[in-house]
């Protein structure tokens, strides 16, 4: 039976590239008049964008604490990924993990229709059960990644890519056989051998993250995902053949705009100084720096960027976050880089609105690590990206990007993934400025009508909702 009123709640891992598209999420439901019960951290939530006022009543962002964990070295406050160092990333998820009665508490006090998780933690599943909830995943990757790993087999680790005859880093560097077409996503060596020990990595349960990650997919009623037939259309296909029930597309979920009464950063005096500047740039020659604060990098590597963004020659603007390695903001770079560009850049060391910098006229480009998220926000205003992957399945989507001809990535050392500030610069002045790269440049400008056509994705959005109101009664 159709129901009319639907109540979802919200359960995204604790990092940012995860709990924005799941914030995203939220407020697009909103807008087709689905409830929302968004469940996170305090200090999670407070930096959250600022709901549309419209949208309120029917987004409500309910803050857990987050649970202290015995002898944890988790530093105070810590609530996200960002927060935390990589050998702490364990600690988090131990944390995490004892939300999980508050959670089961919340949702059988509510009339919840649908739970919708992350790929991780697997406990959701466990609630879902117990309280008869239909449970939906929502991936935050791309289909490509996803599909490159075949079929869910729950704690099996990586599942269809094992072999009895390969090293498992040789298949990691090959798409996979179900893939029947000609693909360019897989690893590279020195990304296969890092994700082999995060996959196989063993916490106090003796569980691989992949092994989480097949439980939420084993139990839920459907896949949603963010992406789209006109850019992953072929990934899909397969994604649908191996998921082993429906994987539903819900779009790109481009960032909905406050209303005009409702916005404030036209008064933060950070983004006025960036805005004068790019302002006084010319239109579509500013190349975009910026990692994000998931890629946590060392100093040889954001003084390689440094070396590749002097070497281009190119207008640039450089969103960096100050390194935990750096002693002040003058060591975050190489002391001959403020001179060296002197006139034709500008570094801001923190946090920056990139959503409002991609759209300015001025911005033609941009250097970036593969995010999915990132990748939406770029590509939405047609600029070519250089990619250069660290972490996850960044590396998956740069060759996702390039695939599908509108990224260059940046060649590296197939065995430690070293690279070189020439190499960095060679890929940027290809992109943006050569006549090798105009074919890139008009790719990119075409692929916008995709990832900017808002009517588009609600479009997916409202199918999504469609399926909710269909499809929402437990069986039994």
């Amino acid at each position: 039976m159709k129901k009319d009123s639907i109540h979802v709640v919200m359960v995204p891992w604790l990092a940012f590239g995860h709990l924005q598209p799941f914030f995203q999420l939220s407020i697009a439901l909103a807008k087709q008049k689905v409830h929302v019960s968004f469940l996170s951290t305090p200090k999670n939530i407070k930096r959250l964008p600022k709901l549309p006022s419209n949208l309120a009543p029917l987004v409500n962002l309910v803050e857990f604490p987050l649970p202290s964990v015995d002898g944890s070295p988790l530093p105070a406050g810590a609530e996200a990924s960002v927060d935390v160092s990589a050998d702490q990333m364990l600690y988090l998820y131990q944390a995490f993990n004892l939300l999980k009665e508050p959670v089961k508490n919340f949702i059988a006090g509510k009339k919840t229709d649908w739970v919708i998780a992350d790929f991780i933690p697997d406990w959701v599943a466990d609630i879902a059960r117990e309280l008869n909830s239909p449970l939906l995943k929502f991936s935050v990757f791309t289909a490509s990644s996803r599909v490159f790993f075949g079929s869910p087999k729950p704690r099996a680790g990586p599942g269809q890519l094992k072999s009895g005859s390969k090293p498992l880093h040789e298949l990691l560097t090959s798409p996979p056989p179900w893939v029947d077409f000609q693909s360019m996503v897989a690893f590279r060596k020195y990304e296969a051998l890092d994700l082999i020990s995060v996959l196989h990595g063993e916490n106090e349960s003796r569980e691989t993250l992949l092994g989480h990650a097949a439980v939420i997919e084993g139990a839920c009623r459907a896949v949603a995902i963010r992406t789209c037939m006109e850019f992953e259309g072929d990934y899909l296909d397969i994604y649908n053949k191996v998921a082993g029930k429906p994987v539903i597309p819900i779009g790109l979920l481009p960032p909905e705009e406050l209303p005009a009464n409702e916005r404030t950063l036209a008064c933060h005096p950070d983004w006025q100084k960036i805005n004068k500047w790019l302002d006084e740039q010319k239109p579509r020659s500013v190349v975009f720096v910026g990692f994000g604060s998931e890629c946590k990098l060392n100093k040889n590597q954001v003084y390689e960027i440094a070396n590749g963004v002097q070497l281009s020659g190119l207008p640039f603007l450089w969103i960096l976050q100050k390194p935990s390695w750096a002693l002040n903001n003058i060591d975050a770079l190489p002391s001959s880089f403020g001179a060296a560009t002197e006139g034709r850049g500008l570094v801001h060391i923190g946090w920056a609105p990139q959503k409002e910098i991609l759209a300015h006229r001025s911005i033609g480009g941009s250097l970036f690590h593969g995010g999915w998220g990132s990748a939406i926000e770029t590509l939405r205003y047609g600029h070519v990206l250089v990619v250069l992957p660290f972490v996850f399945d960044q590396g998956l989507n740069a060759r996702l990007l390039v695939e599908k001809g509108v990224a260059i990535e940046v060649k590296r050392n197939e065995e430690d993934g070293s690279f070189s500030g020439n190499d960095i610069a060679t890929s940027l002045r290809e992109a943006v400025v050569s006549e090798d790269g105009e074919e890139l440049r008009a790719r990119a400008g075409k692929v916008a009508g995709i990832f900017g056509d808002q009517n588009l994705h609600d479009s997916y959005v409202k199918n999504f909702v469609e399926y909710m109101r269909s499809n929402g009664e437990m069986k039994v």
